[in-house]
């Protein structure tokens, strides 16, 4: 049967086992073309073992599968033409200058030579590796090689590109690099399909998330709406001296208090009604205020409440079982 949606890629029914243990379980995905879309999940919840079936690297076990409009199990070098994969570890080769990696791919992907090293100089360029281009990738740094990473993934001008952790190891500065890069290129059009150990990093560029524990999709949408799933919202209030702070509280009533920053922290909702409903409260009776903050769950909260896991930024995802 055809796939008629629009999706840039959509999944139905996904399963994957590794003898008795369940690696996914039935789960659904649909990825709307030129967004980010990114799959979070605890260690072995499945992440790699989905990126790896969706790129035609691995088999399911049942379910259907399109990307780009083509079958995976059917029609899997038209999937592999239409896609970019850059993988949580670099496959560049470090014995090769950064020209010779892209040129390399450019012949993996039968460009013919010309175009090759026009679309290696485009690359090199918007990467900012013209300087390295003739220096053997043992001599780049961390950011180097995963920006080379990703520019090799692009050789063919994929539509739709993978990025399993593509950040994992860099520094800050190499990470925030690697961020404006890939919005770039969705406001090219590209699709990405991201999986990370940062959930800070799904927060800046995922248009979509789901999160995947113990083999199922517990959770799907926006990042503002999955915040919105879970309790922790508050309104915090400073005020310039003890006695406002003082009379702050008994205005308020029971709240949680530091005396030492002069704060008060009111839970129960942010929203900016129930913001101007605390100030005209503390303002009816003259109390000063210094400042007023807004503070909203993050994807770490929603990330416990989903799977009762605290997700570190030191992790790194290891399949429970091999897919070798």
């Amino acid at each position: 049967m055809a796939d008629i949606s629009p999706m840039a890629i959509t999944a139905t029914g996904l399963r994957k086992s590794y003898g008795e243990q369940t690696v996914l379980d039935g789960i659904d995905l649909r990825v709307a073309p030129g967004t980010v879309f990114s799959l979070l999940g605890p260690n072995g919840s499945g992440k790699t073992t989905t990126v790896k079936m969706l790129t035609t690297l691995i088999p399911a076990d049942g379910g259907d599968m399109w990307v780009g409009g083509h079958n995976v199990i059917k029609d899997g070098p038209q999937v592999r033409a239409t896609i970019g994969v850059t993988g949580q570890f670099s496959a560049v080769d470090r014995f090769l200058t950064g020209e010779e990696n892209l040129l390399l791919m450019g012949d993996l992907n039968h460009l013919p030579r010309a175009e090759a090293r026009r679309r290696c100089a485009e690359l090199l360029e918007r990467f900012e590796l013209v300087d390295a281009a003739k220096k053997i990738i043992r001599t780049y740094s961390g950011g180097m090689k995963r920006r080379l990473d990703l520019a090799m993934s692009l050789m063919g001008k994929p539509s739709i590109i993978f990025l399993d952790e593509p950040t994992t190891g860099l520094d800050p500065r190499s990470r925030h690099t690697l961020w404006q890069i890939i919005r770039e290129l969705v406001g090219d059009g590209v699709t990405i399909f991201l999986t990370t150990q940062y959930l800070e990093e799904a927060d800046q560029l995922a248009d979509r998330v789901a999160v995947l524990d113990q083999g199922k999709l517990v959770a799907e949408g926006t990042p503002a709406e999955l915040k919105q799933r879970v309790p922790g919202g508050h309104i915090s209030v400073q005020f310039p001296d003890a006695d406002a702070l003082d009379r702050g509280a008994r205005r308020l009533g029971a709240t949680t208090r530091d005396n030492d920053a002069f704060t008060l922290q009111i839970g129960g909702g942010s929203s900016a009604a129930e913001v101007k409903a605390v100030l005209d409260k503390l303002f009816d009776d003259a109390i000063p205020v210094d400042t007023v903050s807004v503070h909203t769950p993050d994807l770490d909260d929603v990330f416990f409440a989903l799977t009762g896991h605290a997700k570190s930024e030191t992790e790194t995802e290891t399949e429970k079982v091999s897919a070798s």
